[in-house]
């Protein structure tokens, strides 16, 4: 086998794994295995038409992330994102979205503004029509472009996990049409702020941004939600 063939069946392999990894991941996440339920590994194999190694290998990933936990001897379960653990998320994420949008405002590129103000006026008009499904689609990719203009990549690869982590609760506030339009106002504050130049403002407006969403989520109790329906897993 030539070095170039052994070079593809390696890269075949991760890629493999990782799209075994990210699938059961994103299943975890968007509630369709619920906690504590238990992940077999021929099920999962014959689903994704896969053997049970990348399966086996996707699942200690996903240990090591804590959403699962490999019990030896009997399987692998569910841990998944409790209501407490969004909580903290988003203790976690005022802090770390403010100082993300603080160094946004030093270093984005006009082309990431124009990037931003796109996402903004789509975000404005799918309000206006009561597509939620949409503003939540807008939402996660404001925040993506946020983090990209941060220009920091330990940063970027911080915020984008804690992100992903508490979608099933983003997605549940979003559906509520007073933050839905406080969420997009907010945005359109940050962007402005960031368009400014300003970074002690971006940074306040960031870090209100996501304790407005953690009022949010107390005043509707979704934590309650989330907890009736398996936490986010």
């Amino acid at each position: 086998m030539s070095n170039h063939e052994m070079l593809k069946e390696v890269n075949d392999k991760y890629s493999l794994r990782g799209r075994v990894f990210h699938t059961i991941r994103e299943d975890i996440l968007n509630g369709r295995y619920r906690q504590e339920e238990e992940l077999r590994e021929t099920a999962i194999g014959a689903e994704l038409g896969v053997s049970r190694t990348p399966v086996r290998e996707a699942l200690r990933q996903l240990e090591l992330e804590g959403l699962v936990k490999i019990v030896p001897n009997k399987g692998a379960y569910v841990t998944g994102i409790t209501p407490a653990d969004v909580k903290d998320i988003y203790m976690i994420r005022a802090r770390l979205e403010g100082l993300c949008a603080r160094m946004a405002a030093e270093s984005i590129t006009p082309k990431e503004l124009e990037h931003l103000e796109e996402i903004i006026m789509l975000a404005e008009f799918h309000e206006k029509q009561k597509h939620y499904e949409q503003l939540f689609s807008l939402d996660s990719k404001f925040h993506e472009t946020l983090y990209e203009a941060c220009q920091s990549k330990m940063l970027e690869h911080l915020l984008s996990d804690f992100h992903h982590y508490v979608q099933r609760a983003r997605k549940l506030a979003l559906k509520h049409q007073e933050r839905a339009e406080k969420s997009t106002y907010e945005h359109r504050q940050i962007l402005e702020a960031i368009r400014e130049r300003n970074p002690d403002k971006a940074d306040e407006l960031a870090t209100l941004h996501i304790m407005n969403t953690i009022h949010n989520m107390n005043h509707y109790k979704i934590e309650n939600i989330l907890d009736e329906n398996g936490g986010q897993a």
